[in-house]
């Protein structure tokens, strides 16, 4: 099985292909079935609320996700900013996606919260190809401070992604298909990764494999959580333009639009609207255009990504 790490590399390499203010249809989209989420972590644009919290209709996700397979898309992630085990008809998106629409590639990231046997099973069963808990707290002190949740649902989460590897034998052994279990953790600062080590050690007999990333997030979001969290975050932000996100990964928003940024927290980032136009349409859009044009100047200055604490 391909490591994660390595397909998220692939996906955010930018090509000379890719880099121009059209490029082609991506290979790889997320599409946002709920933005409700029931963590409200410092870091992540969801608890701002800026944008109405509601769930996909499922007519417009048959739709749209149809539509992208002909274009040529391959990996489809059935999550955004929201928690998308918030959603009923998980298992059912995921079905269709696999069986109906044919994606060799269905993935979804989750906080774990509400990632019990019952529910993985079913998405297993539905066809998930890879499964990645966010894991990002040492201990229910920091869990608490990060996540604003009560500090007892700590072990909750790490139950719940160790149940996951006795799942996905068992769907395995009944099915033959196989989902990939991984974890990722976000470095808050120089130290964190020091914090985390009894908790990455813990969970590492249940994970295909645990990494970690960069704090990214806009300006306007990152605030302090309180000692416990993480101090210095610039130290560790990822820096980089043009970003490949604009141009390699589309994202899709619970109420049918097409965003410009993989941390969306305003309709400033809406680049095309799907309930509309189709997606190349959006993908190709004047305003998405005139983004990418920014980037590839390296200047942005006067775009709706000037803010973002990536570039400060």
């Amino acid at each position: 099985m391909e490591a994660i790490t390595e397909r998220v590399n692939r996906i955010r390499q930018l090509s000379a292909a890719c880099a121009r203010t059209a490029p082609p249809a991506p290979k790889s989209v997320k599409i946002e079935l709920t933005s409700r989420c029931d963590f409200q972590c410092f870091f992540c644009a969801s608890h701002t609320r800026l944008r109405h919290q509601s769930d996909m209709q499922r007519a417009f996700f048959e739709r749209i996700v149809g539509e992208m397979r002909e274009l040529g898309v391959e990996h489809l992630g059935v999550f955004y900013l929201g928690e998308s085990l918030l959603c009923d008809w998980l298992p059912d998106a995921i079905r269709y996606a696999k069986q109906t629409c044919g994606y060799p590639h269905v993935f979804l990231t989750t906080n774990g919260r509400l990632a019990t046997p019952d529910r993985l099973r079913e998405c297993m069963l539905a066809g998930l190809d890879s499964l990645k808990f966010s894991l990002n707290f040492s201990g229910a002190r920091q869990f608490r401070a990060v996540t604003g949740v009560d500090a007892g649902e700590f072990r909750s989460v790490l139950s719940n992604l160790k149940d996951a590897c006795w799942i996905r034998d068992y769907v395995e052994f009944s099915s033959g298909h196989r989902c990939g279990i991984y974890a990722s953790s976000l470095l808050y600062d120089n130290q964190q990764e020091r914090r985390m080590h009894k908790e990455v050690q813990e969970i590492l007999p249940f994970v295909d494999e645990h990494y970690y990333l960069p704090l990214y997030g806009h300006a306007g979001l990152m605030r302090r959580a309180g000692d416990d969290a993480g101090h210095d975050c610039a130290e560790v932000l990822h820096k980089a333009l043009p970003c490949w996100s604009l141009f390699t990964e589309g994202h899709i928003t619970s109420d049918g639009h097409l965003s410009a940024c993989c941390f969306d927290h305003s309709s400033r980032f809406h680049m095309g609207d799907l309930n509309r136009m189709s997606f190349l349409e959006a993908w190709h859009s004047p305003q998405f255009q005139r983004l990418r044009g920014a980037h590839l100047e390296q200047d942005v200055r006067v775009t709706v990504c000037a803010q973002c604490i990536s570039y400060k």
